[in-house]
This record gives structure tokens, sequence and C-alpha cells, in this order.
């Protein structure tokens, strides 16, 4: 028989990957919905502080991506208290509802981030390295803190600090692709900043072999075992999409257009390794970059 999972944010580009995945394989996927009405559940209203899953059941397995998101609009005081807030509460919210249940579910999988580890220049990074400065380091901490109720009531939790999902129908690669189509993409900064990534097959992988695995437990690196410089990722890209890359976009001017984000998403170095899942066995799909951008375009 398949497993029964609870997704938060499963319209997103991870989660709808996740569902069809999932279903797919004979799983019976729950979407926690954002709705008022009572009929249809589960829903929530994190913003509101309700939730109500209903007649859930037994549920193998809860995965919780939701949350605002870190790149829409310059980080003002408010968008950054809509971002702390939106994992922060949303999480504790979700996790005394599942602590509730009369069955609680075996394992949460909750989303955190290796902005965790902050900017770190050439460090390489895995599970056991320290947290690191700034406003990214400080959400992630606050996310995964926010379990702890989970943690207490014996749930077995995965704090999946996931990296930059490329996929060219959304998130980052999408982004990517009409300047660079257009011959005008380039590096951003210097281009040495190292970028952990991860294909969206991989993170879907990666996330059922999670479930599956009950030995992995807490913060759990989801990238790709070979993290690349933005100069790299240039590189590849062109070549892949046929199309020169030599307009840098320098730094003051990602500062002068986003600000304290530019520092963060765009300039800050993150060369972080999937230690725990090598360990445990995972097989990746898309371990380097070149082979698998030469086979989206």
């Amino acid at each position: 028989m398949g497993r029964r999972i609870l997704i938060s944010g499963a319209s997103g580009l991870v989660g709808t990957a996740l569902v069809a995945a999932f279903q797919h394989a004979g799983d019976e996927v729950l979407a926690l919905q954002r709705s008022s009405s009572q009929a249809q559940t589960p829903w929530w209203n994190p913003s509101e502080g309700k939730v109500e899953l209903g007649p859930i059941g037994a549920l193998d397995a809860v995965i919780h991506l939701a949350g605002n998101s870190i790149a829409e609009g310059r980080w003002t005081k408010a968008q950054k208290e809509r971002i702390v807030n939106s994992r922060v509460d949303g999480t504790e919210l979700l996790c005394k509802a599942i602590t509730s249940l009369p069955t609680p579910p075996k394992t949460l999988i909750s989303a955190s981030a290796v902005g965790f580890y902050g900017n770190r220049h050439q460090e390489t990074l895995d599970e056991q390295s320290s947290l690191g400065t700034g406003f990214l380091a400080e959400v992630c901490s606050k996310w995964e803190s926010a379990t702890a109720l989970a943690e207490d009531s014996n749930i077995r939790v995965v704090h999946s600090r996931i990296g930059v999902v490329l996929d060219p129908k959304g998130g980052a690669l999408k982004k990517m692709l009409t300047p660079f189509r257009l011959g005008i993409g380039g590096r951003l900064g210097p281009g040495t900043q190292y970028m952990s990534w991860l294909s969206l097959r991989d993170i879907v992988g990666m996330m059922d072999f999670l479930i599956d695995n009950p030995a992995l437990s807490g913060p759990v690196n989801l990238v790709s075992p070979h993290p690349v410089q933005n100069r790299e990722l240039t590189q590849l890209l062109g070549k892949a999409l046929h199309r020169p890359t030599f307009l840098p976009l320098p730094a003051m001017v990602l500062r002068a257009l986003f600000g304290e984000m530019a520092e963060e998403i765009f300039l800050a170095s993150t060369r972080a390794v999937p230690s725990k899942l090598l360990q445990a066995g995972y097989e990746f799909q898309d371990p380097e970059l070149s082979d698998y951008l030469g086979t989206q375009f």
C-alpha cells in the first residue's frame, strides 16, 4: 500500500512536482489548502492562526514547504517581518495541529535553506557547520527552531536545508532565461561566489528518500554534491543556450537595485555539500550542472 503524505505549499514549483511524483508512485497525497471554507479539509490560514485537518487519519509523513518568497521586492522592515512570520508562525501552527492528532505522523520534513550558513566565501559547509550571520541565517535558525513541539512529541523531524532549485519551469533558472536568451546574461559581481544548487527531480528524489530512511533526522543539506561558482554557472548556461555571456552585472549595481537582498542572495557565497545524503546512500540523478543544463534546452 502507498504512503499517506500531507504537503503544505503544494502549489509551488517543488510542491507540484512532489504531488505528481508521489501520486504516480501510488501514494495518497493531501494538500494543505489555503481556504476559509471548513467544508474543504485539510485547510489553513496561517496569518489568522487557523488550521483544520479534519478526520485526516494516520499520516506517514508531513512535508512543510509553505512560506513567503524571499526574493519579491526589496527587504523593507515590513517585508522582512512577513518573511520571518510566515515561516515561524506557520511552522508552529502546523506542528501544534499534527501533534494534536489521535495518531501523529511518523515524520515531519520541514523546509529550511542553505541560507542558514550565511556568506562563507570558499568554506565547504556540511550539516555540522555552524550558523552564519545575516538576515537569511536568522530566518533559517528561527524556522528550524519552530519545529520544537514536533520534536518534543517524538516525531522524527528533518530540517531540509534546500539549495537553489534549478528548473526551466520556475524559480531562479526561469528568471535567468530571458536575459541569457537575449544575449545580455553575465556573471553577477565578482562571479567567484558559490551557489549550492539541485535539480527539481533530485529534490523530489531526496524528499522520497528522507521519508523512507528513519535514520536521517535534524539538518540535511538538499544540494548537489558539486556546488558551482557564479561565473561557472554563467558560462554553462550560455553554452547550453548558445548565447554569449560577456555582460557582467557589477556588485554596486546589484546593491543599488536590491539593497540588502543583493548581498545575501546574489553576492553571498554558500558552498554546501550533502554529506548526510551521501553517507546514507542517496543516488543523485543530476550531480553535475554541466550535464544537467545540457539536457534542459
